[in-house]
């Protein structure tokens, strides 16, 4: 990896040692291993490409305020993409007025088969599919991004958005139904078995 082409970075731990101690060289080079990927992931929570690049900043500036704590240096990756997703969490509930996670969905009654939906998620070229989620009603795009890309749990994403749990499962269930109409109105009905 060209970053740590350096003997003073010869691996993602020296690197991370040099953050601790404050080296401008070494914040830079961290800053820059993360930014294409974990913009990639504010893009996704944002509305705009401008918030997104303000998630990623406000992040970075916590990343590095608390990069002394962090004294298992094998789980940075993690540790920068879960500081990154709260921050763009706090972000959502800072500059939303009125929250959508109690929207009606009567107009999509139909039930959506759940192993269908994974298959043709899964196939999905990932432009058009985060182009459908950032589609979705904030409150929606909040909880599948957070559980149906990100991984969390219902109990996890109840605690970070100060929900029930029974509410993030509505409302990831009500926000998949949506997403599963926009995507057929796409034109994406079916999935092939690869």
């Amino acid at each position: 990896m060209t970053l740590f082409r350096s003997k003073k970075f010869s691996s993602l731990s020296d690197l991370v040692r040099a953050c601790q101690a404050n080296d401008t060289r070494a914040q830079t080079a961290f800053y820059e291993r993360y930014q294409s990927k974990l913009l990639g992931l504010c893009l996704r929570y944002a509305k705009t490409k401008a918030e997104a690049e303000d998630i990623f900043q406000e992040g970075f500036i916590k990343v590095f305020k608390n990069i002394n704590e962090l004294k298992n240096v094998e789980v940075v990756d993690s540790w920068v993409k879960s500081v990154i997703i709260r921050t763009a969490i706090n972000y959502y509930h800072r500059t939303t007025k009125e929250q959508q996670l109690h929207s009606s969905l009567d107009d999509f009654q139909r039930e959506v088969d759940s192993g269908d939906y994974g298959k043709i998620i899964s196939q999905l070229d990932m432009e058009v599919l985060l182009e459908v989620v950032n589609g979705l009603p904030d409150g929606y795009r909040m909880i599948i991004n957070l559980h149906l890309i990100d991984g969390y749990t219902h109990t996890e994403i109840a605690e970070m958005l100060s929900i029930a749990d029974s509410t993030s499962r509505s409302q990831y269930l009500r926000g998949r139904t949506l997403l599963m109409k926009k995507l057929q109105d796409k034109g994406i009905t079916q999935y092939e078995i690869s």
